[in-house]
């Protein structure tokens, strides 16, 4: 047909607008001689062709040449995924998945349940065979088969079908096995395409934001029905007419979020919201930087009754949602479609969540039968996502279903996987969960080996274990589950948050602006350290911190540093979303306002990088202000130093916190790493010994790295791994172990754990495993402990200054006899009763008590936040303040 058009380009369109009517009703078509069938399926519904040119059209000839009769219909897919914008590609999460992983999470999720209930059918099938009932043995397959021909399974996140195909493949050889058990039954007649029960693409079910994915979504699907059936029949002959049936299976729908109307943002006044669109710069007249274009704004949009999107019931439910972070979220997605998410999963989704557990907690509420608009509940569900789900702000999330009165259990999961190559900015590694309502041990698969494919994946080898998995995606010791201790509080935090890459100067901008000259600006203007700076070389900078001074107090005081920060700084605040932010542009964005006087009465602190290939921590002085990409921990005692950088230490910090992007490193979440961590109860002796070892250990690297430029921390615990895997180093590594001394390095670290072992009354070779169940027991006494009002305050100084000693608290608690009821109060869920109830105690225990007391009347309640309540109550006049620092009725 292609042929009879060249020079008649004219007529081309008309002639193919024919065509696809014929193939949308069925008919004679002149151009092919001959009737086609009909195929319908809404594929060829709109029947509008473009023109084209004479060399398109020489590309349609050679499409047509080519046999596209195995064609791997996600191939359509990657067509999309490139041809988006790469904004919109990573705002819809358009991924290419490759085969391999759809398979490694289709299989646990869908395929290996159903195989199961089919080996159940068929043991049963023997057994009535072996009694002589051949057909109530048949009907056991039968059964079965129709059990198959009826399961729905929901990609709520489809894309263009990929999940869905796969799944399909997978039922249709499933679907090959049952009826070959069923020809061994006599009389039994085969399965053809004219009739009964039959696997089809209608039991495949897809949600898609993307009009365009989720036309081709439906066109995968039967393109993969079709080959199969081309593969098994050879021909047509046996296909059903309309050869595309429209099921209606693939919706165009957001998957997570429902309203009534999108409707622009409006001020006050009646005039548009807008905002940077946060991709469009400009130069400076002033500076000549680049600045955000003020006037390259966007609408916000109000979404009006948001609430969580139906789902269409299904018995399974596999995907892979969109990697969005939820820091992301408001740039991707736009300010008012993520507070209409938020507001929607109000107290359900925790607001500091990544987008893709909002999937997960409709998933599993659908597996717990809790899913509005339900009447049944599903039987699996499997998820792809980033591995940050294992993470603070994502395993909130999944604790609460796991924990719930109908909890959801953990059948199988990858807790960290390579992902694919990706120019989407998705560098990142996933996890896959796969969630059920039983009582099965979980499958932990752990990657092994990982080597970069010819493809755009990775080949990887897995190592399997059987038993419950917890919600960090572990098997063992519950170290998600270890609390915060009393006695790790107020002391540690992660550092600055600029809001503004104006505020870093070099040392010589910083003279230039008064620094040496001015009085007091030495307080303004300090060294400033992030995490690169300590794993690799120092940028050496420093920082503009003006926190404390109103914006007029710094134009009369430090006039120069005053006209530097409003030409670098307040341009980009202007575009911020924060009003605090614009408003307050001369201060950071985050400037520790809590943490800061941790910092007071020390010459130093101990830090460690948030994200880094290896956990390791020194000592800074403290007048250096430390990034967000630091945790500061300000413990200035070697021995804390020592502690934390122990085996023991480490493997906790590793076990308890994430790991982050295509690198793969470490994350040291201080919530999770360092305030339940219990610290030894070591002797005087111990302490000394561990104390000597940690200050050894941080004079040995910083005399290293100064002696020698190019040498780095990351460079140094390179090479000490290598040495303890025994591994040949390369010409490279033997000369930083020369440099660095890493032999020294070693012995530091070896007697340093056996020391820090020994702390604890632990066999220095104690296995990784019984370390952690260790320590998690180890809190669980310290925290019980604390309950009793015993705390081992790691710098009582600062943390409990109202206490003199330790000793003298026990004996209070001991006298005191009922300093505090047996069975401590919950501690409330709103301020008011907070209030309420802490003024009760005061009131009615009729003796002056300290905020320490009344903090043991509660079950875990912070001593910092009762200060603060008997502070108000005080000054509000419900209670009055002692001289010792207590309060009474």
């Amino acid at each position: 047909m292609l042929n009879q058009y060249r020079g008649h380009l004219d007529t081309f369109p008309q002639a193919l607008e024919h065509l696809w009517t014929t193939m949308d009703e069925g008919g004679f078509e002149p151009s092919f001689q001959t009737t086609i069938q009909r195929f319908n399926g809404q594929l060829f519904a709109e029947a509008e062709a473009l023109p084209v040119s004479e060399a398109q059209l020489e590309l349609l000839i050679d499409a047509a040449l080519a046999d596209w009769s195995e064609v791997e219909p996600a191939i359509f897919g990657t067509l999309l995924e490139r041809a988006l914008d790469p904004r919109e590609r990573h705002k819809l999460g358009a991924h290419f998945t490759p085969r391999a992983y759809v398979e490694r999470l289709v299989v646990p999720t869908v395929i290996a349940p159903l195989r199961s209930e089919f080996e159940a059918a068929q043991t049963a099938a023997v057994a009535l065979e072996a009694n002589g009932n051949e057909a109530k043995a048949r009907e056991q397959i039968v059964q079965f088969h129709r059990r198959l021909c009826s399961v729905r399974i929901l990609d709520p996140a489809c894309g263009s079908g990929n999940f869905l195909y796969v799944t399909l493949e997978h039922l249709k050889r499933l679907e090959a096995e049952v009826l070959d058990a069923l020809h061994d039954y006599a009389g039994q007649q085969s399965l053809d395409m004219t009739g009964g029960y039959r696997v089809s693409p209608e039991q495949l079910l897809g949600l898609e934001v993307n009009p365009r994915a989720a036309a081709i979504a439906d066109v995968v699907l039967w393109i993969g029905y079709l080959q199969w059936h081309f593969r098994t029949y050879g021909d047509a002959e046996r296909l059903d007419a309309p050869i595309l049936k429209s099921y209606n299976n693939i919706r165009h729908q957001d998957a997570v979020l429902a309203y009534d109307e999108k409707e622009p943002r409006t001020a006050d006044d009646g005039t548009p919201v807008t905002r940077w669109d946060r991709r469009t710069y400009k130069e400076d007249p002033t500076t000549g930087e680049m600045v955000p274009d003020p006037d390259a704004q966007e609408p916000v949009y109000d979404y009006t009754n948001p609430r969580p999107a139906h789902w269409p019931e299904a018995d399974f439910i596999v995907g892979n949602p969109p990697f969005i972070g939820a820091k992301d979220m408001r740039e991707a997605l736009g300010d008012g479609y993520t507070e209409a998410l938020r507001d929607a999963y109000y107290r359900k989704v925790r607001q500091s969540a990544d987008f893709v557990m909002f999937w997960w907690y409709k998933a599993a509420k659908a597996v717990r039968g809790k899913l509005d608009g339900w009447d049944a509940s599903a039987e699996r569900f499997g998820l792809i996502t980033t591995n940050s789900i294992r993470q603070t702000f994502n395993r909130k999330v999944m604790e609460k279903q796991i924990k719930a009165s109908t909890p959801v259990s953990l059948v199988f999961a990858i807790p960290d996987h390579p992902w694919v190559a990706s120019t989407d900015g998705s560098d990142v590694r996933i996890a896959m969960t796969v969630g059920a309502v039983t009582d099965q041990k979980g499958t932990l698969q752990t990657v092994t080996r990982e080597e970069q494919s010819t493809g755009i994946h990775w080949d990887v080898e897995l190592d399997e274990r059987i038993g419950n998995i917890l919600p960090d995606l572990t098997i063992g010791a519950d170290i998600a589950g270890a609390e915060p201790l009393e006695a790790n509080e107020d002391i540690s935090g992660v550092g600055v948050m600029l809001a503004g890459s104006g505020f870093i100067v070099e040392k010589e901008k910083a003279h230039a602006l008064g620094l040496g000259e001015i009085d007091g600006l030495e307080n303004h203007i300090r060294p400033y350290r992030n995490g690169r700076d300590l794993a690799q070389e120092s940028r050496d900078v420093m920082v503009i911190d003006l926190y404390g001074l109103e914006a007029e107090e710094v134009r009369n005081r430090f006039p120069a540093v005053y006209q530097h920060v409003k030409e670098h700084v307040k341009p980009e605040r202007e575009q911020n979303r924060r009003k605090s932010r614009r408003e307050n542009w001369w201060i950071f964005g985050e400037p520790i306002s809590t943490l800061r006087p941790a910092f007071e009465d020390i010459e130093r602190y101990i830090a460690t990088p948030e994200v880094a290939k290896h956990r390791f921590f020194q000592f800074l002085n403290s007048a250096i202000l430390p990034d967000k990409k630091l945790v500061a921990i300000t413990l200035s005692d070697a021995f804390h130093l020592g502690v934390l950088s122990s085996r023991i230490h480490v493997l906790w910090s590793l076990a308890a916190g994430g790991r982050l992007g295509v690198g793969n490193d470490p994350v040291y979440v201080k919530t999770q790493c360092f305030d339940p961590f219990p610290f030894p109860a070591a002797s005087e002796a111990q302490k000394a010994r561990i104390r000597k070892l940690g200050e050894q250990l941080d004079r040995h690297r910083k005399e290293r790295l100064a002696a020698h430029d190019g040498l780095t921390m990351t460079g140094l615990y390179n090479v000490l791994d290598k040495e303890r895997a025994g591994e040949s180093l390369t010409d490279d590594e033997r000369q930083i172990h020369e440099q660095g001394l890493v032999g020294l390095l070693k012995e530091l670290h070896d007697d340093l754990d056996a020391a820090v072992a020994d702390a604890y009354g632990w066999p220095a070779d104690l296995p990784e495993d019984a370390i952690l169940q260790r320590l998690v027991d180890l809190n669980a006494e310290r925290r019980a402990e604390e309950e009793q009002g015993h705390i081992r305050y790691l710098r009582p100084a600062y943390q409990d200054p109202d206490a003199t000693t330790q000793a003298a608290l026990d004996l209070e608690i001991e006298l005191s006899g009922d300093g505090a009821p047996v069975e401590p109060l919950p501690w409330p869920g709103t301020l008011a009763e907070r209030a309420q109830l802490v003024r009760q105690v005061v009131e009615q225990t009729g003796d002056p008590l300290t905020p320490e007391q009344v903090a043991r009347h509660f079950h875990r309640a912070p001593r910092a936040k009762v200060r603060d309540l008997l502070d108000t109550l005080a000054t509000l006049g419900h209670l009055t303040p002692t001289d010792d620092g207590a309060f009474v009725g």
